[in-house]
């Protein structure tokens, strides 16, 4: 070979470098990750979108974002005792009227028979009082025909003036009798009336022993158990009140000076976006405040707003009480401007 001859050393065009990556696999990998970086935009501006104010509401209506929030009831104890059985847990729907828990009860059952026991005594003592009543009453009126039948002997002169006076001492002592036998009557009577009294204050404090509903609600929390040992007010269950649901919201002072107590509004939780619930204006704040954490923006927390409340229909409440529970976040749309028409979302479902 001679000196002019080079060797070509330069690597073909179809063999590839060990490693590289081959142009149409890299042109795939950016088209691939150019779309999860635009799903990803997407789904944070839809969420951005759903939880920021509604801005693009007609005039006559503002909105703001919350939680769903219901008012506690705690279930105490009226007397110390033991917690003798539990009939609920946590997260149950419970009914007014119903029983919740049971306390131990047998002492007041004691003393509940004791003074049925009294009442029963004082009621035979009452008999035989009423008997000795109507023995001195006959003997009264024997004593005042005594008395008349002497004073006509008397004045036929068969009897003596001495004989008169005795009947009618015997009279007076008759009379006195029966007074005495009415006074025994009567505080028989009170001591009836005083046990019959001692047995339905037993009888209540044993139904209070029973805790019960107060409203129809959900069992939050359920703080004793059975068998433990509670003092006065010791409590068993915190529940929830159903019928007394709402969401707070912060307005502007623009938007709430507009606001009336009893407006109508709609509240559409994140779960049930397509559902809107019926509500009503019950709170308007009389001054201005911070909102509170749960907004989501800085600018809108560093600027003071009006808290407003708003009801929930107590029947919507009820007919959807297994989905509308406490602690859900949604919007709460308000009407400042009286009959303002509702967007087509937030229109309500004809009755069936």
């Amino acid at each position: 070979m001679s000196a002019d001859e080079s060797i070509d050393v330069s690597t073909p065009a179809s063999v590839s470098t060990p490693g590289a990556v081959p142009p149409t696999q890299k042109r795939r990998w950016v088209r691939t990750l150019a779309l999860v970086i635009l799903l990803v935009l997407a789904a944070g501006g839809g969420a951005y979108w759903w939880t920021r104010p509604n801005t693009a509401l007609p005039a006559g209506l503002a909105s703001g974002n919350g939680r769903i929030e219901a008012d506690e009831i705690d279930i105490d104890t009226k007397f110390a005792g033991r917690v003798a059985k539990l009939f609920v847990d946590e997260g149950d729907l419970v009914k007014a009227g119903q029983i919740l828990a049971q306390m131990d009860t047998r002492d007041l059952q004691a003393q509940l028979k004791q003074a049925q026991a009294m009442i029963a005594q004082a009621e035979q003592t009452l008999k035989s009082n009423q008997a000795a009543l109507i023995q001195q009453k006959s003997q009264v009126t024997f004593a005042q025909q005594e008395i008349a039948r002497t004073q006509a002997l008397v004045g036929q002169g068969y009897a003596t003036r001495e004989t008169l006076d005795q009947r009618r001492q015997i009279l007076v002592s008759a009379i006195a009798g029966q007074r005495a036998a009415e006074d025994v009557i009567a505080q028989s009577q009170a001591a009836i009336d005083a046990a019959t009294h001692a047995a339905e204050l037993l009888q209540v404090n044993i139904a209070d022993n029973s805790l019960t509903a107060p409203r129809d609600g959900r069992i939050e929390y359920r703080v004793a158990n059975e068998g433990e040992v509670l003092a006065v007010g010791g409590k068993v269950f915190t529940m929830l009140d159903t019928g007394y649901v709402y969401m707070d919201i912060y307005l502007s002072t623009l938007d709430a000076g507009r606001v009336k107590l009893g407006s109508e509004a709609r509240i559409v939780l994140d779960a049930y976006p397509t559902h809107p619930f019926p509500a009503k204006v019950v709170f308007v704040a009389a001054q201005a405040q911070f909102t509170p954490k749960t907004v989501e923006t800085k600018d809108e927390r560093d600027v003071l707003m009006f808290r407003v409340r708003a009801r929930i229909d107590e029947a919507e409440v009820l007919a959807h009480a297994e989905a509308v529970r406490s602690g859900l976040p949604g919007v709460t749309v308000v009407q400042t401007v009286p009959g303002t028409a509702w967007p087509a979302s937030l229109q309500l479902a004809a009755p069936k």
